[in-house]
């Protein structure tokens, strides 16, 4: 089996409303579930480097887990940027959110290289929450948007206003997923909810984290 590449925010600003980043849950949960089945994961960045991480929360078992894990803690510290990468390693990438994404996720041509060279080689496309900022954009060899007539998921319209983010946030992830042509749909707020559609995987919350690495379990074993 090959790898499985995560990528983490480099952005550490929530416009003027304080600090942000990856969120540490969306890392470990689906860390978890993948490492205990024996995948191995590499962990890049737009940066590289030590990227920013919110919701740190270490009493959280996973959480605990990743960021203590010898091997992973210097992959975490040290992560690579996407120009470090060779694509052929992989059989899956995946998007961990945190508000961060919105900001260096949707315009960054070299996550979108990486990410239409794994999905039309075969591999899986998964993300988390803000993590689908990272598809908007994509495009694939015939010209049609990677998500365009799919079922996606991710960080709700009703969520961001929960949170009282919706004025910061550079645009409303909902909102521009189903204008990038995915097929949206959502559960209440922070209840979990993951789409798979072929080898496309997307998660709405922090809440979806793990049931988006079992998904992606799946298909790796398929």
């Amino acid at each position: 089996m090959k790898k499985v590449l995560f990528v983490l925010t480099s952005h550490g600003e929530k416009g003027n409303a304080g600090s942000t980043g990856y969120h540490l849950g969306e890392v470990a949960h689906p860390w978890k579930v993948l490492h205990d089945a024996g995948v191995e994961m590499d962990l890049i960045s737009p940066k590289g480097g030590e990227p920013p991480v919110d919701g740190f929360d270490l009493l959280d078992i996973a959480n605990n887990e990743f960021w203590n894990h010898p091997v992973y803690k210097e992959k975490r510290i040290h992560t690579k940027t996407p120009k470090e990468i060779n694509v052929s390693e992989y059989s899956a990438i995946y998007f961990a959110g945190g508000h961060g994404t919105m900001w260096d996720f949707p315009n960054n041509q070299e996550l979108q290289d990486l990410t239409r060279t794994i999905y039309e080689s075969g591999g899986i496309v998964g993300a988390v929450c803000h993590g689908p900022s990272a598809l908007v954009n994509v495009t694939l060899s015939d010209g049609s948007k990677l998500i365009a007539g799919k079922r996606v998921n991710g960080f709700s319209n009703e969520e961001e206003e929960i949170v009282k983010l919706e004025g910061v946030v550079p645009f409303l992830l909902e909102d521009k997923l189903i204008a990038s042509g995915g097929k949206y749909s959502k559960s209440a707020p922070w209840n979990s909810h993951v789409e798979v559609d072929e080898r496309l995987v997307t998660g709405q919350n922090p809440q979806s984290a793990k049931a988006v690495g079992e998904a992606i379990l799946r298909l790796l074993k398929n």
